[in-house]
């Protein structure tokens, strides 16, 4: 199981992608790329510090600036199923 196949997998589902800088994002996953940049709907945003929240319709998140990643189990087994459909 692949990174990138695991994050494509997760379409439509809750992440949490966290930043370097220490903000982090909750959102719907509508779509990613191959250098793992997120597109998120439904987003709230939290500062570093965690005193200051955003409501955003939807962001753009560059792969190269993301820390990790909380995917929902539900994803692991998104790819296990697609897997096995392949072989």
């Amino acid at each position: 199981m692949l990174p990138l196949s695991l994050l494509k997998a997760s379409t439509t589902l809750p992440l949490l992608v966290e930043l370097k800088s220490g903000t982090t994002y909750n959102g719907r996953l509508v779509s990613c790329d191959t250098y793992m940049n997120i597109n998120l709907r439904d987003v709230v945003c939290t500062s570093k510090d965690g005193d200051k929240f955003w409501k955003l319709n939807e962001c753009y998140i560059r792969g190269s600036s993301v820390k990790y990643l909380r995917l929902p189990e539900e994803a692991v087994e998104r790819v296990q199923e697609e897997e096995g459909r392949q072989w």
